[in-house]
Formats: structure tokens, C-alpha cells, sequence
């Protein structure tokens, strides 16, 4: 059943755009997850805290590698975990003994932290931060504002320490303390810490500039929408606020990560408070977070990576991929080649774009923003109709016959997120149809050889826009 257009709603739903850092973020579209630490050495995956820095000692640690290797797979920027669960610290804290400065490593004058911002900046790559809120080794965890307060003290280390942060990633853990205590986080105080000292980073998950997809599996939602209830920023917090409020709108609809809707229309049409909130898809190279000799064999095929880069980044989200170094300090060599592998396809499928010498028309646009400007890549000129022309045709004539098995679209997202639901045809056959499109949908379907396309636009908020378009064999 079609839906029914609201005018006013709609326009209160398009007034919402990402933020300048927003904006940064979703550019960078496919970056690293680094986890390293104790559990490197112990094999596990969460550690307890009790584990002793002296087993913590990669003799051949080299953040040049890691770096060349994120490169070379066209990734954008690391975010390492400068400390885990378990309250070790890859840089020497002057707040806990339990650090890289009571270990071996470098003689007790290493800095993990610093040498990896280092490598990143050399590779042109941007560097974010992972700082666990839950520290199973510090003795104040759980005692209210005194472990804040000592949490503040090391998140502004790595805020002032280590030149410019792009990322700063918090998940919601938050086991017991000493005696069974719990800690109540104070994120509000976190938050104003990095807006003033880092204010062009994104804070993720807990945070609100980014939202988990809700899986660690390189899922993502047919529709992911990046205009979302406010709300929506307290689904990962571990706060008795966010899920149990006695109200009325909670009463109606709870919202979590892993809801298959987080932005249709008819949700978000009553929403009092919507808010810009993109989507991040993680998942990790190899079955564990950290490094397990016994996932040598296991690294994800080229054909997986593949495909959660086309659902993520391709599906309006953007894709953090975990890659954990052996105790040794390096990467793999299976993990390394993996991501080598990735690089020469990406740089390969996306090389040519078929959109050139071909012929351009729509049957809608606004003066100024005719179809032509869609084959550039940016935001000064874009495609868009009249409002009130919710649907248009754009069709696509190839100089001669062309084989094609992907098209591209990506909406000027500075005007907000508009469309609703399109598809593409050759001819009269329909090669790819879904839903929304956002910062960037990659439309894959089986090669096909034709004379001309159609992007049929069938619905959007208001009108339509596209700031451009690509057409890849």
C-alpha cells in the first residue's frame, strides 16, 4: 500500500543532516579494528585483570607493518585498543602501574599507543582510540565518581597525547567489581571530555555520532537508515534509563541495535526527537577478537570480505575490520595477504567508471541540479527534482553494448536521507531493486550485457537526490 505523504512530517525528517564529523566518518568508510593486548599472550579473549605484565613482550612489534598492510587494503584509518576489559594499558598511564611500563616490551620504555599513531600518520592513515569503561584490575572500579574520575584522567591522555583522533570507541561492558560492585559510567562527562579535547572525533557505539549495526556477523538491515529517534542513542548503554523507563513511547516500542527497523517512515513520523545516527558494521578477519594460533587456517575467504563490504559500506553503513596481531607484533602473513588480496580487488572493481561517454537524461530535476552533475563524486553539485516530485527516471545510454554487474548510487546526504525505495532495469528486465540508499548503495546483480540502464527512483521524502553515479562490469 502506498504511503501516505505528509508535507510537514517530511520536511521535519529532511531538516536532519549529519554533523562536519559525521560527515568525515562515513568517507572513510572502511577502516581497522586492532585488538591487542594481554589476551594476546594468554590465548583468551577477555582477560580477568590479574594477568601480570610481564608476559606482555612482542619482540618483533613493527606498527609500519600494520600500517602498510591496512594500506594496501585500501582501508582508511585504525582504531587500536588501547586498553581491554582486563585494565592493561598500551601506553605508560601515569594513572596504574598495570601498563607497558611494569612490562619487558622495549625495556619498560615502550609505547605502543604512540608508535602506532606514528605508523598511521606516516601511511596517511587516521588514528581512533578504544578505551574499555570496564577495568576488571583497577581497585576503584565501582565506586562511582572516583572511577570516572580515573577513567577521565587516562581518556585525556590518549586525547592529548597522540596528536589528531579520529575515532573514540566504547562499548557498553560493565561486569562486577570489588565485592560485587557495579559502575555506573558517566558518559555525559566522557562526552564533554572529547568534544573539547578531540572535537573533530566520532564517538562510536556508546556514544553519539555512530551506532553498531547490532551484530558482529558483517550483517546489515535491508534498510538502514541513518535518520533514526533519538533514542535510539541509549540501545548499548548499560544504563537502567535507556531500556526501562516507565513512559509511554517505551511502553509502545523498545528500540535495539539488532531491530530490523530503525528508520522507516512510519516508525519515525510521531518521533517528537530524530537524530542523524549512522550505522557501523564490525567483524573481525578471523573467528576471535584477538590472535589464536589455531585460527591461522580461519581467516575469512576473499569471496566474505567481499560481500560484507558491499552490504556495508554499499548498504549505507560504514566497515570496521578486525585484524589481531600475533604475540610476536605483527600481523599474519594469511591475515596480510588476505587484506592484499581485498586491496587489488577493490581497487579493481571499482577502477572504471562506465558512466563516462555515456548519455545522461532524467525526466524530472530542479534548475541547477540537473542529472549531469551525478558524475562527479561530491556535494557542490548534485542531482535532485522539484519538490514534490517524489519519483523520477534517469536513464542511461551506453555508446554501444556493455556488460555491467554493479551500479553505484549515493545520495547527497547533506540534504539528508530521501530515498525511500528504487530499482535498476535493462530494458524492461529488473536487474536490482531495495529500498533505501543513503551515503552509498552498491547495487550487485548477475553481468549483464546492455545498450542502456534505468534508475528508477519509485519514492522518496520530499524529492530525491543524487550526488553521484557509478556503473562497474
Amino acid at each position: 500500500m502506498a504511503r501516505q505523504y505528509d508535507d510537514r512530517t517530511e520536511r521535519r525528517l529532511i531538516s536532519v543532516v549529519p554533523s562536519a564529523r559525521q560527515l568525515r566518518h562515513q568517507r572513510m568508510e572502511f577502516y581497522a579494528f586492532v585488538h591487542f593486548t594481554v589476551n594476546t599472550f594468554t590465548g583468551r579473549e577477555w582477560g580477568d585483570g590479574t594477568e601480570s605484565p610481564s608476559i606482555f613482550n612482542p619482540v618483533s612489534f613493527d606498527a609500519r607493518q600494520w600500517a602498510s598492510a591496512l594500506k594496501a587494503a585500501g582501508m582508511k584509518a585504525l582504531i587500536l585498543t588501547c586498553k581491554h576489559h582486563d585494565g592493561f594499558c598500551l601506553w605508560p598511564t601515569r594513572y596504574t602501574n598495570h601498563s607497558v611500563a611494569a612490562s619487558p616490551f622495549r625495556g619498560g620504555r615502550g609505547d605502543v599507543v604512540r608508535e602506532v599513531s606514528d605508523a598511521c600518520r606516516e601511511y596517511g592513515l587516521a588514528f581512533g582510540v578504544y578505551l574499555s569503561p570496564w577495568d576488571r584490575n583497577s581497585p576503584v572500579y565501582g565506586s562511582g565518581k572516583a572511577y570516572n574520575d580515573f577513567f577521565l584522567c587516562q581518556l585525556e591522555e590518549l586525547l592529548t597525547q597522540y596528536g589528531e583522533i579520529c575515532s573514540v570507541w566504547f562499548d557498553g561492558a560493565c561486569g562486577e567489581g570489588p565485592d560485587g560492585k557495579v559502575q555506573t559510567y558517566d558518559w555525559e562527562r566522557y562526552y564533554a571530555a572529547i568534544r573539547a579535547l578531540q572535537p573533530g572525533a566520532c564517538i562510536h557505539v556508546c556514544g553519539p555520532d555512530v551506532r553498531w549495526c547490532g551484530n558482529e556477523a558483517g550483517f546489515t538491515r535491508e534498510s538502514e537508515w541513518s535518520v533514526v529517534p533519538e533514542r535510539t542513542r541509549d540501545t548499548e548503554k548499560i544504563a537502567q534509563n535507556s531500556q526501562q523507563e516507565d513512559s509511554d513511547a517505551f511502553r509502545v516500542r523498545k528500540i535495539r541495535a539488532s531491530d530490523e527497523d530503525l528508520g522507516s517512515y512510519e516508525l519515525v513520523k510521531d518521533e517528537e526527537k530524530l537524530i542523524w545516527y549512522p550505522a557501523e558494521v564490525n567483524t573481525s578477519i578471523r573467528p576471535g577478537w584477538f590472535y589464536h594460533a589455531s585460527e591461522d587456517d580461519r581467516v575469512k575467504p576473499l569471496s566474505e570480505l567481499i560481500r560484507v563490504y558491499e552490504s556495508s559500506v554499499g548498504g549505507n553503513a560504514t566497515f570496521l575490520l578486525n585484524i589481531p596481531p600475533t604475540p610476536e607484533g605483527l600481523f599474519h602473513e594469511n591475515d596480510v595477504r588476505r587484506l592484499a588480496e581485498f586491496g587489488a580487488w577493490l581497487r579493481e572493481a571499482f577502477a572504471a567508471n562506465l558512466l563516462e561517454g555515456a548519455v545522461l537524461s532524467a525526466d524530472a530535476s530542479e534548475p541547477g541540479h540537473e542529472i549531469d552533475a551525478v558524475r562527479g563524486d561530491d556535494y557542490e553539485r548534485y542531482f535532485k527534482t522539484p519538490d514534490g516530485t517524489r519519483s523520477c527516471r534517469i536513464r542511461i545510454a551506453f555508446p554501444e553494448e556493455t556488460e555491467v554487474r554493479r551500479v553505484v548510487l549515493k545520495e547527497n546526504i547533506l540534504c539528508s536521507q530521501r530515498i525511500e525505495a528504487f530499482r535498476i532495469l535493462a530494458g524492461e528486465e529488473v536487474l536490482y531493486q531495495a529500498t533505501v540508499v543513503g551515503y552509498k548503495r552498491i547495487a550487485v546483480f548477475a553481468p549483464v550485457r546492455t545498450t542502456e540502464l534505468t534508475v528508477e527512483i519509485l519514492d522518496a521524502r520530499v524529492s530525491p537526490t543524487l550526488s553521484f553515479i557509478g556503473i562497474y562490469s
